[in-house]
């Protein structure tokens, strides 16, 4: 599950899962729902897979969502669909999208960057919650 809150000219994005797996595959989708209007039009045709190398837990996720969005900068491509295993060295994870089709998705927002400001990944309520915010 993700929500989205208001941040001063940026947009928060907030993210619950019960493992840390599931939470990193909810930001990318938070993240796409944010660039996309409507995620549901994103087909999943073609997959990629995205290996990112680290320790630290948030600045993982400021990797991961780095990568996922320079995917659609500079290539056009959605992604719809996010497995995610992530270890003690870094996260594997495989997502399945398509190229950006003006005919079928409207996007909503222009994400110009993941920042480190409010970023955080805890144990939460029996799960984990990540918080961050992207410069719109």
């Amino acid at each position: 599950m993700f929500e989205t809150f208001d941040h001063t000219a940026d947009l928060g994005l907030r993210v619950r899962a019960a493992t840390l797996d599931e939470l990193f595959a909810e930001a990318g989708r938070a993240l796409f729902a944010t660039i996309v209007e409507d995620l549901a039009t994103v087909r999943c045709e073609s997959s990629e897979r995205f290996d990112v190398a680290g320790t630290d837990r948030e600045y993982l996720l400021f990797d991961w969502l780095k990568a996922l969005l320079y995917r659609f900068d500079a290539d056009h491509q959605l992604f719809g669909r996010f497995e995610v295993r992530v270890t003690p060295e870094g996260l594997s994870a495989e997502v399945w999208g398509e190229p950006l089709d003006w005919d079928r998705h409207v996007l909503s927002n222009e994400v110009k960057a993941i920042t480190y400001h409010g970023l955080k990944v805890e144990p939460s309520d029996g799960g984990w919650l990540a918080e961050l915010i992207v410069d719109i």
